[in-house]
């Protein structure tokens, strides 16, 4: 079905999409939210101390991050610019399944990259706790992280932020004005997790696989390395990814104790990490 300007619709879409370079940690994507300089993207983004934001006429102008919430993936950027071209948010709560999505972003290098499909549902995802996911049966990328999800409309949606089986997991805008409006946490670890279960006899353990460790980050600092296993935090088992997230929110220097295997499934091994501001060097027992 062809949709009355569609490419005036997606141009101006584009216009409100950046892209970010975190140096050595890679590209991704951000949307300009006001016109006075604010950006949201992925806190998984926005890591390190020299972002720069690249617009769409190709100037690149450096930013400043003033907010990052790894729990719920979202972060804040500041560019030091005025009139810029702001996207326009929607309600999320009336996105209903069946409407057309569009997704715009810059995979794998290729700038304003556009791909289309159907919203699939709004909701939590099994396996990724309690969290509302707008999902979309849109094709994403290396890159496409922290670009905008939109309606018909080109009315943002949701922040794309990663792909489950063949959907595509947006937040929602709800959540993004709540959180743009909102405090501030330093709840950050450092790592990049895929949720596993571990066979044992009384049934399936749930565990959180460390697929990267960030170097200079609290879980570095706390020995963590690839491939160890989080089971849990202060005593408490991990049951979904957001469990992770819930434990490592907050501000202010402050210690996290984890459960973790490495290697030896049969052996619990025990380190402390330091958050916050001033985290510190953690320790590890076996």
């Amino acid at each position: 079905m062809a949709i009355s300007g569609f490419g005036e619709i997606a141009e101006q879409l584009r216009r409100s999409t950046v892209l970010i370079h975190a140096g050595s940690r890679g590209n991704g994507s951000g949307v300009i939210w006001t016109t006075d300089g604010i950006i949201v993207t992925n806190a998984h983004v926005a890591r390190g101390s020299a972002l720069r934001v690249q617009l769409w006429d190709g100037r690149e102008l450096p930013a400043e991050i003033m907010r990052r919430d790894p729990r719920r993936d979202l972060a804040l950027l500041h560019l030091n610019r005025e009139d810029l071209p702001a996207a326009s948010p929607a309600d999320s709560s009336q996105v209903r399944p069946g409407e057309l999505a569009i997704a715009i972003g810059n995979p794998m290098g290729f700038v304003g990259a556009l791909t289309t499909g159907v919203i699939h549902a709004v909701g939590p995802l099994q396996g990724l706790g309690t969290q509302s996911w707008v999902q979309a049966s849109v094709r994403l990328a290396p890159g496409n992280s922290g670009g905008p999800l939109a309606d018909a409309q080109g009315r943002v949606i949701g922040i794309n932020t990663m792909v489950a089986g063949r959907l595509a997991l947006a937040v929602p805008s709800n959540v993004v004005r709540q959180f743009s409006a909102g405090g501030t946490s330093d709840g950050w670890l450092g790592v990049s997790v895929h949720p596993v279960r571990l066979p044992r006899r009384e049934g399936n353990r749930f565990g959180l696989v460390l697929l990267e460790v960030e170097p200079g980050s609290p879980a570095a600092q706390a020995s963590l390395l690839p491939g160890d296993i989080l089971l849990g935090a202060d005593g408490r088992a991990f049951a979904s990814l957001e469990d992770l997230a819930q434990v490592i929110e907050g501000s202010g220097p402050r210690v996290l104790r984890l459960e973790f295997l490495r290697g030896d499934y049969g052996r619990v091994r025990r380190v402390t990490a330091q958050l916050g501001a001033t985290a510190g060097r953690g320790t590890m027992a076996a």
